[in-house]
């Protein structure tokens, strides 16, 4: 076991080759215990110990990383306590450690938990409370929490409040409210980022810091302006928003024989302008050997009122009374997660994906519809990947009305919705691998002139290492402008100035992190 660590230890922190294997391993938990504040012994996993690998993989969403040629974190944190995040700065950084931060693990490229350098995770699944006033009209959630355990928490006290964040139940708070996100509620509410009141977060000095504490710079800069930049988020103060008993749901399939084609169009012209209160977005894909095109609506009242709105603003989708379901807003919660709506609530409180594949994504944003043409060629391009899914959400209502600088996230007034693109497979290889990543890079070109231009945007929380990359952060302000622009738009030129105030070092990095500039 002494062997052990000094060849792991020599490796994973290169120090001093002079150090002895002992005072190396002996030093760093020495250090990590000094500044913990003799709180619970804190949780460390080591490569070729029984429990590393499967806390690595507790959390992994894409299979891509799942590979023996992945880089592995040397270490991994698991803190229990605030003070474990802040000791984890404190050790890393005195040792020069690259440290990486993961709530739920969906990063879709991976840069919560892989790296081009040797380095360590701090996985924050265990620091996960939520905790609701009901009274104030908010609640305090720990950055390790799910989606699905918030919206649980907020139900358990309330049945007439929610939040306006992610669909899917297992995402992390952590990067998902970092990012901006985006969910069913955003026409009527905005963004999760939107929502934040407060927030507490460890600088890369190990101090813990408030939203009066860090100024009103670094606080904007943290809602919407990617996780793993500015520092490790603990929890953040959320506002809740009010939401009716009773909330409508459908979902309507119509393949090309149905006519999916002219209805995809209309929808790109109305979906956008609906009452705020009616959410409608389109997944699209192939079944049956035919383009189908899904229509799934989450609408804040009853089916009699949705049906008039439907009926004087798209009868061609021919939505009936018994296409609708009514039920409580948290139902919708399960039924958004593909759970029965009659389902346990605490069936949202499952960390763990239903399901995990490989996959490829990217974004984009649109501001006049596609033509039919267009869509046309979309369909043939959809024959030709394994499992390609093309998801249409749209803008319009409290999103657009926000400035674009209130926040870091930029993609408001102008936009009439976001396209996630993505292709899934599900056997283990570089050859499938690159037949699909290269259909996603060809679809993306194809995509080209029918989206958002100077800059074309994409969305931070759908993160893309084809639009660049940096080794280990290292970027220039001019390189990472090739991704910081199309993320961020004219907001990252003050990310980059928050960036150079507060982590002037460039602790908190990933390889497409804000960068500094030279002081």
């Amino acid at each position: 076991m002494f062997s052990l660590f000094y060849v792991l230890l020599l490796v994973v922190f290169s120090i001093s080759k002079s150090a002895s294997s002992s005072s190396i391993h002996d030093n760093f938990l020495k250090c990590l215990s000094t500044h913990s504040n003799q709180s619970p012994e804190i949780p460390i996993y080591i490569p070729n110990t029984s429990s590393y690998s499967s806390i690595l993989q507790s959390s992994i969403q894409n299979q891509r990383f799942l590979s023996s040629t992945t880089p592995k974190p040397q270490l991994i944190v698991t803190p229990l306590h605030d003070s474990h995040v802040q000791a984890s700065v404190i050790c890393c950084r005195k040792y020069g450690l690259q440290l990486k931060v993961r709530s739920g693990g969906h990063d879709y490229e991976g840069l919560s938990y892989t790296s081009d350098v040797p380095f360590v995770v701090v996985d924050m699944a265990n620091i996960r409370s939520v905790d609701v006033d009901v009274e104030d009209g908010s609640a305090w959630v720990q950055v390790g929490a799910t989606l699905g355990e918030v919206y649980y928490n907020i139900a358990e006290k309330s049945r007439t409040y929610g939040f306006p964040a992610g669909t899917c139940p297992t995402v992390g708070v952590g990067g998902h409210f970092s990012g901006g996100g985006y969910g069913a509620l955003v026409r009527k509410f905005g963004l999760a980022a939107d929502n934040i009141i407060d927030a507490r977060l460890v600088n890369a000095k190990g101090e813990i810091l408030d939203k009066k504490s860090m100024g009103k710079d670094l606080f904007w800069a943290i809602r919407g302006g990617g996780g793993g930049s500015f520092g490790i988020v603990l929890s953040w103060k959320i506002k809740l928003v009010p939401v009716p008993q009773t909330v409508t749901v459908f979902r309507v399939n119509r393949n090309l024989e149905q006519g999916a084609t002219a209805l995809v169009h209309k929808w790109q012209s109305i979906s956008h302008t609906l009452p705020r209160e009616l959410f409608i977005r389109v997944f699209m894909g192939r079944a049956n050997n035919t383009i189908n095109a899904s229509f799934q609506t989450l609408y804040l009242g009853k089916s009699k009122q949705l049906l008039n709105v439907m009926k004087q603003s798209f009868p061609e989708l021919g939505i009936k009374s018994s296409d609708c379901a009514e039920m409580s807003w948290i139902q919708s919660a399960l039924y958004f997660a593909d759970f029965p709506a009659n389902g346990p609530v605490n069936l949202l409180l499952n960390r763990t994906q239903m399901t995990t594949r490989f996959f490829k994504a990217k974004s984009d944003f649109v501001t006049e519809p596609v033509s039919e043409t267009g869509l046309k060629g979309i369909w043939i391009r959809l024959y030709e990947a394994d499992e390609p899914l093309i998801i249409l959400s749209p803008y319009g209502g409290r999103i657009s009305e926000i400035g674009e600088s209130e926040i870091p996230y930029p993609h408001r007034d102008g936009y009439i919705y976001e396209i996630q693109h993505l292709v899934y497979w599900d056997k283990e290889g570089i050859e499938v691998a690159n037949k699909n990543i290269n259909w996603m890079r060809m679809f993306y070109r194809y995509m080209a002139p029918y989206v958002s231009k100077s800059p074309r945007a994409a969305y931070i929380n759908y993160r893309d290492l084809d639009l660049g990359q940096s080794r280990n952060g290292t970027a220039t302000y001019s390189q990472a402008r090739a991704w910081g622009v199309k993320y961020f738009n004219k907001n990252f030129k003050t990310l980059v100035q928050v960036k150079s105030k507060f982590d002037p070092d460039n602790f908190f990095r990933n390889e497409q992190s804000i960068p500094t500039v030279p002081a």
